[in-house]
């Protein structure tokens, strides 16, 4: 029920504060991110759901961490395995999956709509140095909802080629991602094409750059002050 700006300034503040967390920081701001989950009503079901895509990018980055940084060795076999790489990647693996799980709570507690009309207003004041707001929330507008589509066009491409014959789902790794490689072009061309033919809409129904009105227009009520100041306060308080 929160202003989507409000939301989007709390989610900067706990990026900020996650990529500058020690040990015990990292404690209270997982508190903050379960209680933040409980309050918005969103189970955990949703919440694995969003991690389970990035799940294979935070094995690869823990791995990494784990047996290329220099230290003491964790067993004398393998003397790559040290304690610092073990904590090392622990922490950066736990700042990336924080700052998804900060993201998912934000994007499934607010409408596209809502979110789109807070960023053009928090950009507003940046028109004077010729940061054309409005068009930034018109890009990114057009980027959620495009994202779907795309997505749609990728199991259409697939399920084509099934049909003639492909196979994605056998051979090794680097088998596969070629096997992937061959819908790139297709859904390239399919992007631009899709792009002509958004343009040519917005054009026919007579779109031009420049501010425009909200069906609904965001107004921070007391609530939001409320619920700003003690996130800012508390965020403060653990970098304090």
């Amino acid at each position: 029920r929160l202003d989507p700006r409000v939301k989007i300034l709390t989610v900067l503040l706990l990026s900020i504060v996650i990529l500058n967390a020690g040990a015990v920081e990292s404690l209270v701001v997982t508190a903050f991110l379960l209680a933040a989950v409980a309050l918005s009503g969103l189970s955990v079901e949703r919440i694995a759901t969003a991690l389970k895509p990035l799940a294979w990018f935070f094995a690869i980055l823990f791995c990494l961490h784990l047996f290329f940084t220099d230290g003491r060795p964790i067993f004398t076999s393998l003397p790559a395995v040290t304690y610092e790489g073990l904590g090392l990647g622990a922490v950066v693996t736990w700042q990336f999956v924080a700052l998804v799980v900060s993201a998912a709570v934000l994007t499934m507690t607010t409408a596209p709509s809502e979110l789109v009309g807070g960023f053009e207003k928090l950009l507003r004041p940046f028109n004077r140095l010729g940061v054309p707001s409005h068009d930034i929330a018109i890009m990114v507008s057009v980027a959620l909802r495009f994202v779907p589509t795309l997505l749609e066009e990728v199991e259409r491409m697939k399920e084509a080629q099934v049909a003639r014959g492909a196979d994605f789902g056998s051979g090794g790794l680097i088998g596969r991602l070629r096997k992937m490689a061959t819908l790139v072009i297709p859904l390239i061309l399919c992007t631009f094409r899709r792009a002509d033919e958004l343009a040519l809409a917005m054009e026919g129904r007579g779109y031009h750059r420049g501010p425009r009105t909200y069906l609904r227009e965001l107004k921070i009520t007391r609530a939001d002050y409320a619920a700003l100041f003690a996130g800012t306060a508390f965020l403060i308080g653990v970098v304090a």
